[in-house]
């Protein structure tokens, strides 16, 4: 009887040291900016690409960095990640109890959203690489590299030439009891290892190397403004970052935060003397005056140049307005005219449709132009405003033996804010 009570007591005791242990787990968590921008550059305008501004450590920045650019991976080496053996590595055994890798190489996708309009965007990342520094401890009494005897030869080979799915990059860099070694991971791949040819008692890993790979959206449909979005890995056994089960990180998350900078340009310039606009006939007004032919309509077509790397919509403003048009006003006989408005917008630049912009009328709804967007960055190319009065208004401005004088403001508006 004593011994079923002092067993039920043994019980709970140990559920309640159980719990307690449960309950004071915590997620460890390694972080790390990822910063990127777009600003157009009038010298390339086909980059339309962000730009990664992360710093770069590690094989990338000093050992490697030609294969990098050429693979457009970055590398990142973080001091703070360490991971400690839980037992020793034994010759021949099993893919999960070497020292083994397997990283997030597939594709993933992250939202990233702007800051003050709450669009999002969608970036996708990669893990491409997986190095790190292993140690053998050097207890007093035994060999500089951990164990009795020499450094085995093979080994230290495979830290150079890489394990299958997993590529070396010929680096490494070793002494007889750390090794500092890199290897490139293919998309998709699986988990990459191997057993040494001698026992390992205990090994550790102080810091972590990785290089990344980044897919980002096309800035030019981006408004100006800064993006930011996260994803967080596991780490540790069968999660995302799977260093097997004998070496043991001490941190179980990693999160990448990301923050996407655009800074878009749109701007027009006329040259001097544009703002003001006269309208002419057909060859001015000497034909009429010395042949006494009517002109057919009134124009002018008035040029300026202009740089955009985002889209953009037109509106008009008007001092007087006809309808959906802006008008010109006589003043002395209260005469009004409607006043067409269109633009042509240089090669580069489509509508909504993806359909160039050629002689686009120019509307107080704003319908037609209510979308333009560059395929690339467009950078001071010319583009025409055509102010017309048709025909039949004509007739009727013109009145022999009186003098008339037609005005009116017209704004031209290009507005960003889409």
């Amino acid at each position: 009887m004593k011994s079923s009570r002092f067993n039920n007591v043994l019980k709970r005791l140990v559920a309640g040291i159980g719990l307690s242990a449960s309950l004071s787990l915590t997620a460890q968590a390694l972080t790390q900016n990822i910063d990127a921008s777009f600003r157009p550059d009038a010298a390339n305008p086909q980059m339309n690409k962000f730009r990664n501004d992360t710093p770069v450590s590690g094989v990338c920045a000093g050992h490697i960095p030609a294969r990098c650019k050429a693979l457009n991976i970055f590398t990142i080496r973080d001091a703070a990640f360490r991971a400690y053996s839980n037992g020793p590595i034994l010759p021949g055994a099993d893919l999960r109890n070497t020292a083994m890798f397997k990283v997030p190489s597939e594709w993933r996708p992250l939202p990233v959203t702007h800051g003050t309009t709450g669009e999002v965007e969608t970036v996708e990342v990669r893990i491409a690489g997986i190095g790190h520094r292993w140690d053998l401890p050097r207890p007093p009494g035994v060999a500089a590299w951990g164990l009795p005897g020499p450094p085995p030869i093979d080994w230290m080979r495979r830290w150079l030439d890489g394990v299958a799915p997993c590529v070396g990059t010929n680096y490494i860099a070793a002494s007889t009891s750390l090794a500092l070694f890199f290897w490139l991971v293919p998309e998709n791949a699986g988990a990459c290892g191997m057993a040494p040819g001698t026992e390992i008692p205990r090994l550790s890993y102080n810091h972590l190397e990785y290089a990344y790979e980044l897919r980002t959206p096309n800035p030019l449909t981006m408004s100006t403004g800064n993006y930011t979005g996260s994803i967080t890995y596991t780490m540790g056994p069968g999660q995302d970052f799977d260093f097997g089960d004998i070496m043991i990180p001490t941190d179980n998350l990693y999160t990448f935060n990301f923050n996407l900078s655009v800074q878009h340009t749109l701007k027009v310039e006329v040259p001097p003397g544009g703002q003001r606009v006269e309208l002419l006939p057909q060859g001015g007004w000497q034909a009429w005056l010395n042949q006494g032919r009517k002109p057919t309509r009134l124009f002018r077509d008035q040029t300026f140049n202009l740089s955009a790397s985002s889209r953009f919509k037109m509106n008009l403003e008007c001092q007087y307005v006809s309808g959906n048009n802006c008008a010109l006003l006589e003043p002395n006989a209260g005469h009004v005219v409607p006043l067409e408005v269109s633009v042509t917008l240089p090669s580069g630049l489509t509508d909504a449709s993806n359909e160039p912009v050629n002689r686009r009328p120019l509307r107080l709804d704003g319908v037609g132009t209510e979308l333009f967007q560059p395929g690339i960055y467009v950078d001071r190319k010319p583009g025409t405003l055509h102010f017309e009065v048709a025909r039949d208004e004509v007739e009727e401005m013109i009145k022999q033996g009186v003098s008339r004088h037609y005005s009116g403001n017209v704004t031209v508006i290009w507005d960003s804010q889409v």
